[in-house]
């Protein structure tokens, strides 16, 4: 596309056609939200003490999400010895993100039949059940199922918060409430691994889990009584049981049997060591492959209510968009987990100073996530800003994958800056993008497909560059240390990075130039992602915020 179709594209308005009580300044107008074929209501002036009071009983949601993840990510160890099951600890976390990929696209759909307010407390009970579940659980099997139950509600806070925000928040300014939002959520995640830690320590893991209740019935309560977003008035009328029938089951059990089929087949490639070519690995590909066929099916030709229209995806901005968070959120999240261990396994630092190396990337995600709300707020704009974000976590990788033992301290702290500036306003532009690029019907929709696919490239992100890590160190090590030990001494190298210092001269020199080249491997594969992840955000159409 041309410099000067662009700009002629960029010089629209997004509002176009938006009730004027959307354009309010002062206090925010509250309208039902038109579906096809209806007109809106009559909009509601929302005060703004009541919008704070909103915000804050959607973001405590976040919050929570966030401070969980990081919260059990930091007891995992020790409820696998519990347990007496440290091999299938990793399951505590597969199954939640699993379930948060396959139940995230769900809510946009219920958002529109259950009402927004009716959706958030759905999400809530169930997250909060589930967290409840896995304090009290008995077993490391229970606990797992106690986390699927929690992810089925993890999955829609933050969808439906978001659905909620766009609906009262006029669109040049949804930018810098989606950076608070990002700015909670980076608050929760790094008080959830120093706080779990030390409940573990003083009271056990359980009350980690048990403590979160207050915040869930004080976000519950806010919701029930100041999340008042009308539908319309044609769909507040139907009956429970109309609404329901609204429900695509057939196109949510097919999407749930394609997503959870290539997360598990991918998973499993990395936590149980199994070939690509083992059965199981095969037959769950091959199962996602053909229920992700059976989906578009449904989607296109059965569905009366399809929970992903393809009318919607095949349109070019949402399709772009979406692949271009999914691609994105894949080398985010392979950065967020192998920089560390490369400056522990390569650099051998301690644990403390190698997560206090990732101090300027945490920095980085709020401060860029604000102030791409703020540039997009003030000058109108956002196709420029979102390639820049691009470029910016491009930049990134490419800096990670030229580490050497030579490379100096300084740009350890400051190379993996751009990482998280740039996937911060990356998934704030694009989201605002999408929204502004669907009719207002799809709103929900849409930003259920955004988080879907997002969820979705964290969770191969981290399996993928799992699974290129794991393959390429075992070739390297096999490699480089021989003798009748070799297969004992390697499979402790690789399973436990922090004992490397303390091997021997000769084998921890093996390790650590091993770990050095596979690293290197996955910090390639890691900026070719990223290429695509740009080139995606290319096509986007994106109009000036009037």
């Amino acid at each position: 596309m041309s410099l000067g179709r662009r700009r002629s594209i960029e010089r629209r308005s997004l509002l176009e056609g938006v009730p004027p009580s959307y354009h309010s300044t002062d206090d925010v107008s509250l309208a039902p939200s038109p579906v096809q074929g209806s007109p809106p209501g009559p909009a509601r002036v929302l005060s703004r003490a009541d919008l704070y009071w909103m915000l804050a009983g959607l973001w405590a949601g976040v919050l929570l999400g966030a401070f969980d993840g990081t919260v059990v990510a930091t007891l995992l160890t020790t409820i696998g010895s519990e347990f007496n099951a440290s091999d299938r600890a990793s399951y505590i976390g597969t199954s939640y993100l699993l379930s948060v990929c396959c139940f995230t696209p769900l809510y946009g759909r219920l958002s529109d039949i259950l009402g927004r307010k009716g959706a958030m407390l759905l999400a809530l009970s169930l997250f909060a059940t589930g967290t409840i579940l896995c304090g009290a659980a008995p077993s490391m099997s229970s606990l797992i199922v106690a986390r699927t139950i929690a992810g089925m509600g993890g999955g829609g806070v933050m969808t439906v918060s978001s659905i909620a925000v766009s609906d009262v928040i006029p669109l040049p300014r949804r930018g810098i409430y989606q950076g608070v939002a990002n700015v909670l959520y980076g608050i929760g995640a790094a008080a959830g691994g120093p706080l779990g830690g030390w409940i573990n320590d003083n009271y056990g893991w359980r009350l980690a889990f048990w403590m979160q209740t207050p915040f869930f019935l004080f976000s519950m309560i806010i919701v029930a009584t100041k999340v008042n977003i009308e539908l319309p008035q044609e769909i507040r009328m139907e009956s429970m049981a109309t609404k329901i029938r609204r429900i695509d089951y057939l196109g949510s059990l097919t999407l749930v049997g394609a997503v959870a089929c290539l997360l598990l087949g991918v998973s499993l490639k990395t936590t149980e060591e199994l070939p690509w070519t083992s059965p199981t690995i095969v037959a769950l590909l091959f199962a996602s492959a053909t229920s992700a066929v059976a989906f578009v099916l449904v989607e296109k030709y059965w569905a009366p209510f399809p929970v992903m229209p393809m009318r919607l995806i095949a349109q070019r901005t949402p399709l772009v968009i979406s692949l271009a968070n999914l691609l994105a959120s894949v080398s985010a999240f392979s950065m967020l987990y192998n920089a560390p261990l490369y400056f522990m396994a390569v650099r051998l630092e301690s644990s403390a100073l190698s997560g206090l190396y990732m101090l300027p990337h945490s920095i980085a995600i709020p401060t860029g996530s604000l102030l791409a709300g703020w540039l997009m707020r003030r000058t109108g704009k956002l196709y420029t800003l979102t390639l820049i974000s691009g470029l910016s976590a491009l930049t990134a990788s490419l800096l990670a994958s030229c580490w050497t033992e030579n490379t100096s301290s300084w740009r350890l702290w400051i190379d993996l800056v751009p990482s998280g500036f740039g996937m911060a306003s990356f998934i704030t532009t694009t989201l605002i993008a999408m929204i502004a690029n669907v009719p207002k019907e799809d709103m929900a929709i849409a930003t259920g497909i955004t988080y879907l696919f997002r969820t979705t490239g964290q969770v191969l992100g981290v399996s993928l560059s799992g699974a290129i890590l794991q393959d390429v160190l075992l070739h390297k090590l096999r490699e480089r240390i021989q003798g009748p030990d070799a297969a004992e001494r390697i499979y402790a190298i690789r399973h436990n990075a922090a004992m490397i210092p303390d091997l021997d001269p000769l084998t921890r020199q093996a390790a650590v130039a091993s770990y050095a080249d596979a690293l290197r491997v996955v910090f390639i594969c890691q900026s070719a992602i990223s290429v695509l992840a740009f080139m995606s955000s290319i096509p986007i159409q994106a109009n000036e915020l009037s």
